[in-house]
């Protein structure tokens, strides 16, 4: 007898993305995680986009403000109001301070109405309510290539919508261009795929850079001009460490007069997840300029609050200008720092990376150790990398992108000792690998590499104190 379906085909089905590379690098790390005395032969988490680095002047503020949190003697008196009291609006003193919050990372640029700011559970969250609110069922948005490996996540388990990639290549450092835009969307009219929208990450996960404003303006034109949404994952806005600086969207509808814009088809996704190292904390923003999306998106907030707990905490943390802008500054540096020693590291041995000016990671090219310039090739060297250089990095293909060989590698979710050990690995497996294309000149990659990987020599400059790679300049690495 045909035992009935107990579960719904959503649940049941793959939407969730789960068995991807991306995820599959988490599993590896999570079954046998890196410890500099505990484990240190174990995996080190590079597949991570957290933002570590400033820690300590966050735990320094709550040391300093005692008051701030309903969980002390000196903010206990306000534990009632707050775990009784949940409107799905949101504290207006927590509006207020992210809204504050928002253009001081745009440069005080712009200004931001708290009225519109929504709450919701992360930046996953807010996604899909996002999606939820603009498109049906098989309705899709526009996303460039390479793009964030959760957005078939994030934007389609669950709402149905569709993803259709736009195109972006090396030849051009991954720019967005009008061509890719038109033949995208034309090629989704061809398969009868009704576009509703496109989605853009500024600054750009994985890529770490920026858009121009050329660029974004093209982009306002071309959804006026089809009528259709254009929402900006602006999530990394703060992590800028160098030239040029980050351009919001709001900047352009707002100082760009000379360019038709319907502001109703603009719509901005934030967090504090990345810009402020909280991700735990669950805090995603939907910021929309349209008036019945932003009415929609508070209703369907309901399923993913933000407690009152973290409201009220963060309220008095960034309504502290002092603070923040102490935050802002040495978070800037510290990451110019890391990804400078980071990327030094990989050039001495002979690994490039696109030039990139923000995010938590680099998008590093590794398509000369290819066996072929496929994406089956890359999965190969994406295996080496997780089982015997025991490191997790994200390879391209799980960020939809066009070419083999990319990778993307996280460096701010660990100290000074775990980037270090990371380049010695990295290291020694280039050196390994070159040694092998010497004696088998007819070949770019060894078919044997993960027999003869773990040859004594490897391990030797793995763990040898006489490293070559330089010491980090950053601030001395917790143990």
């Amino acid at each position: 007898m045909e035992q009935p379906q107990l579960l719904s085909k959503i649940a049941m089905g793959n939407g969730h993305g789960e068995d991807s590379p991306y995820f599959d690098g988490w599993k590896a790390y999570d079954e046998n995680p890196y410890h500099p005395t505990m484990n240190p032969n174990g995996v080190i988490q590079m597949g991570l986009a957290e933002n570590q680095l400033t820690s300590d002047l966050v735990e320094d503020w709550i040391m300093s403000n005692p008051e701030a949190s309903i969980c002390t003697l000196e903010g206990v008196h306000n534990f009632k109001a707050m775990a009784n009291f949940q409107d799905y609006h949101g504290l207006s003193e927590f509006r207020n301070a992210v809204a504050k919050f928002m253009s001081r990372t745009r440069g005080n640029r712009v200004t931001f109405d708290p009225d519109r700011i929504v709450m919701s559970g992360g930046a996953t969250g807010a996604h899909e309510v996002t999606a939820f609110c603009l498109a049906d069922p098989g309705d899709a948005f526009l996303v460039p290539t390479p793009y964030y490996a959760g957005f078939d996540r994030d934007l389609r388990w669950r709402t149905g919508a569709q993803l259709v990639p736009v195109i972006c290549k090396s030849s051009n450092n991954f720019k967005l261009t009008k061509q890719a835009l038109e033949e995208a969307y034309e090629k989704a009219k061809e398969d009868n795929i009704r576009v509703k929208g496109l989605l853009i990450t500024n600054p750009s996960n994985p890529l770490g850079t920026t858009m121009d404003r050329t660029t974004l303006r093209t982009l306002v034109s071309f959804i006026n001009e089809k009528r259709i949404h254009l929402v900006c994952d602006e999530i990394y806005a703060a992590t800028i460490f160098t030239h040029p600086d980050f351009i919001s969207i709001a900047e352009i509808i707002e100082q760009d007069t000379d360019i038709e814009c319907d502001r109703d088809l603009i719509h901005i996704v934030y967090s504090l997840s990345k810009d402020m190292g909280f991700p735990g904390f669950r805090v995603g923003i939907i910021y929309s300029y349209n008036d019945e999306v932003v009415q929609c998106a508070r209703k369907m907030s309901s399923f993913g609050l933000v407690s009152t707990q973290t409201q009220y905490l963060l309220a008095s943390m960034l309504s502290d200008d002092e603070f923040v802008e102490r935050f802002l500054t040495e978070s800037a540096k510290r990451l110019e720092q890391r990804h400078r020693v980071f990327t030094m590291g990989l050039a001495r041995v002979g690994i490039k990376c696109l030039q990139s000016n923000g995010g938590l990671f680099v998008w590093m090219d590794l398509h000369h150790l290819l066996k072929s310039p496929t994406f089956e090739a890359e999965m190969e060297l994406w295996k080496v990398i997780i089982h015997e250089v025991k490191i997790n990095v994200s390879p391209g293909s799980s960020f939809h992108s066009s070419e083999p060989g990319w990778f993307r590698v996280c460096y701010a979710n660990m100290d000074d000792k775990a980037v270090q050990v990371s380049l010695q690995r990295i290291r020694a497996f280039v050196l390994q690998n070159k040694d092998l294309m010497v004696s088998e000149k007819k070949r770019c990659w060894h078919s044997d590499l993960r027999l003869s990987f773990k040859s004594r020599r490897f391990d030797d400059i793995m763990m040898s104190p006489h490293s070559p790679i330089p010491q980090s300049p950053l601030v001395k690495a917790s143990t």
